[in-house]
């Protein structure tokens, strides 16, 4: 990479940050105008009185004014940089089907088709997995185009669907995919991509996300809404299937580093199937849930979703480095250090609030 590459690295983080600040206050004034107002009404909201919930506004316009700053819209060999443009043509329906909801819910099958078409336009534009690798002989294998096409649009329909089931609570999803678009961002710079684009989109990502955290970290003054939450789940599902995420970490380290938010919904859907409730229908069965239903404050369980989304990333790096077997062995022993302190920590609260009891009955 070529030292102006690593300065619009930065540059591109700087200025996504800057912007998405700004912005933010002006995205919450516009939300109580047009009527995209979150009001509690389920035990499932963790809030009590209504937010604005169109933020995402905000970071998608500092990723975007950063991106068309930055990015190469003309690549080296003179062609034109089809993936970059399919990416903002189909983050631009995402974004503007999450301004309609988060106004006025939809029906979950009609965004879920929506998105479908957001997808197939980077998909058929350049943006999709061809060729991976066997992770146990390193042998090449040519994905069949019908395979090629119909998994990465499912994928970026998925991801941005999981971030979306995270967004729960207060900084949670804006913080996770900050992790996750790092964690994408540091394996391009140790495989040492020459993609400028990718480079500049994560790092954009990360910023945008940084700038906006200050008014969504617990106690937040506004919410991302759909807006946020499925253009960044978007856009980390289309930078994980480009470069050299096309090797056999296509299947593993995306998989890894977006593990939070694609094993919670994974879980999701398990356990609506299993109860016979449709799947797509909302519940407090989530993970960020779970953990406020033991007892944890707000802020601790989203700074311990903070901590095992990074430890997943920091294995999926050094399953990329060394390789898979190493990585798995690391998240492996750290989620298990993790339990641990879980389950003590849980302890400690039980006994707190036993020790607590008889005074209140006083």
């Amino acid at each position: 990479m070529s030292q102006t590459g690593g300065v619009y690295i930065i540059l591109s983080f700087i200025v996504a940050l800057i912007i998405s600040y700004i912005t933010t206050p002006f995205a919450e004034k516009l939300a109580f105008k047009v009527g995209a107002v979150d009001v509690p009404k389920d035990n499932r909201r963790m809030h009590k009185e209504p937010k604005a919930r169109l933020g995402g506004l905000a970071i998608f316009c500092g990723f975007l004014v950063s991106v068309l700053a930055f990015s190469e819209f003309v690549l080296p060999t003179g062609s034109l940089n089809k993936g970059l443009i399919g990416i903002l043509l189909g983050t631009l329906i995402i974004v503007i089907l999450g301004i309609f909801d988060d106004v006025k819910p939809r029906s979950a099958k009609l965004k879920f088709l929506i998105q479908l078409v957001a997808a197939a336009i980077p998909v058929f534009m350049g943006v999709r997995v061809i060729v991976i690798t066997n992770p146990f002989t390193d042998e090449l294998l040519r994905l069949p185009t019908w395979l090629s096409i119909a998994g990465s649009i499912f994928w970026i329909a998925g991801v941005t669907n999981a971030v979306n089931l995270l967004d729960g609570l207060d900084g949670l999803a804006a913080g996770v995919s900050s992790i996750a678009a790092i964690a994408l961002l540091s394996i391009l710079l140790l495989v040492h991509s020459s993609s400028v684009t990718l480079l500049v989109m994560a790092a954009a990502l990360a910023g945008a996300c940084f700038g906006f955290l200050p008014y969504n970290f617990n106690p937040a003054r506004l919410f991302m809404g759909d807006t946020g939450a499925t253009f960044l789940g978007f856009v980390l599902a289309c930078v994980s299937i480009q470069g050299p995420f096309k090797t056999y970490v296509a299947v593993f380290v995306p998989l890894i580093v977006l593990g939070l938010p694609i094993f919670d919904t994974t879980f999701a859907i398990l356990r609506r199937f299993l109860k016979g409730q449709p799947i797509m229908a909302p519940d407090r069965g989530h993970l960020h849930h779970r953990l406020i239903d033991k007892g944890f404050s707000h802020k601790k369980t989203v700074i311990i979703l903070y901590v095992l989304s990074a430890v997943l990333a920091v294995g999926a790096i050094i399953m990329l480095l060394t390789d898979m077997f190493r990585g798995l062995l690391v998240m492996i022993a750290f989620v298990l250090v993790g339990v641990f302190a879980f389950n003590k920590a849980g302890r400690h609260h039980e006994e707190q609030e036993k020790k607590e009891e008889p005074e209140e009955q006083k």
